[in-house]
């Protein structure tokens, strides 16, 4: 018997909410050896009840086996830091499948939580989508697992249509889209993505710019005399950006990893012209198909999903709150396309200056509203 596993557990939903399932694998921890696989259709569900049921699933079949200690690996931050007490659950949908979650894992001697990369979860992944594709086709994994729970669903009713200014219903957690100041490589217009390069002297003045006008701005400071969370993109540029702001507010920045630009890949350091001369057809695709990759880079799909945990996590842990995001000009595009509720077309028709400002709000409902686009009225 397998003393200690490994569960990868993941979900997805296509809508949010929309069609979802979950995919989970259990592995020997000592030789990777997949002992079980699991996988359900829900039915129409968001990504995080989704993530949530993988999960339950996972940790259900590691019971069955008869494990004694667990390792979780899961990409959904979310997850992860409320499984590991860091974060509190606040939407109601995922309070039971957290606690049958804890329940089943007080039966093991020790379980842990860790995030990966979607990278490293691509198993999992494969199955929640194996899950999806089924679509209603009542399919799911070859062995059941030891309890079903109850699929969480979102009725007719509570999906509503914008009606006068918006429809929306409930308080939206707003995030104000702060894009960083110049670098030495938006000075010659290249390209910039997992480069990690810092404000030049004129960038630097363009974010005490950008944080001299958040810090009039109503509602980052609470009544209570707390300033506005301040998340990053993990990158020096962002975090110059965003420590420039949290100074002005009195806040601390934190950083999440779904806020990185773009993987460039070899065209990391390119110029336009640069890059359409030394790959002329990869690089007409790119230009019109989100799903095109740069070589040894990533697309700009890619980039939605990654934002899109992302921007679900931070409603998620701010819900109904105002939070500043300090991202780039990729992330903040793809955010205010899943306001716009528009399709990939928008990432090459919009443009965002350094330093510029946006803003979206996104409802409990699944409404949006869109408040501000590449304001940069603070530094002129």
């Amino acid at each position: 018997m397998t003393e200690r596993a490994i569960v990868e557990a993941d979900g997805g939903s296509r809508g949010n909410p929309g069609p979802a399932g979950y995919g989970a694998v259990v592995k020997d921890a000592a030789t990777g050896e997949v002992l079980a696989e699991r996988y359900e259709y829900l039915g129409i569900a968001t990504n995080n009840v989704a993530e949530y049921s993988g999960l339950v699933a996972g940790l259900a079949a590691a019971a069955e086996l008869g494990v004694s200690i667990v390792d979780v690996r899961m990409d959904s931050k979310l997850v992860v830091e409320q499984m590991s007490g860091r974060w509190k659950i606040k939407h109601a949908a995922l309070q039971p499948l957290a606690a049958q979650a804890r329940e089943i894992a007080a039966g093991f001697d020790r379980v842990g939580y860790t995030w990966i990369p979607r990278a490293e979860n691509s198993h999992a992944d494969r199955l929640a989508n194996v899950a999806m594709d089924s679509a209603g086709s009542g399919a799911t994994s070859p062995a059941p697992v030891a309890e079903k729970r109850p699929k969480a669903k979102v009725s007719e009713p509570d999906r509503v249509s914008p009606a006068g200014w918006t429809g929306a219903r409930g308080t939206p957690t707003k995030l104000l889209l702060l894009r960083h100041g110049q670098t030495e490589m938006s000075v010659d217009r290249r390209y910039s993505g997992r480069g990690d390069v810092p404000l030049t002297e004129h960038g630097r003045g363009q974010a005490a710019a950008a944080a001299k006008r958040l810090a009039a701005m109503p509602g980052l400071i609470g009544e209570d005399g707390e300033p506005a969370p301040i998340v990053s993109s993990p990158l020096i540029r962002t975090k110059q950006t965003a420590q420039a702001v949290a100074d002005a507010l009195g806040g601390r920045v934190e950083t999440h990893p779904g806020l990185i630009e773009t993987d460039f890949g070899e065209w990391e350091g390119l110029t336009f012209g640069e890059a359409a001369q030394r790959d002329p057809e990869l690089h007409r695709c790119w230009l019109s198909d989100s799903s095109c990759p740069p070589p040894g880079g990533e697309s700009f799909d890619a980039v939605h999903e990654r934002v899109g945990k992302a921007r679900r996590d931070l409603v998620e842990q701010y819900d109904g709150r105002t939070v500043l995001v300090v991202s780039h000009v990729t992330p903040i595009k793809t955010l205010l396309r899943m306001g716009l509720d528009a399709g990939s077309s928008l990432l090459f028709r919009l443009h965002l200056d350094l330093a510029s400002l946006s803003i979206v709000e996104f409802y409990p409902d699944g409404n949006a509203s869109v408040r501000l686009v590449n304001d940069i009225s603070h530094l002129s």
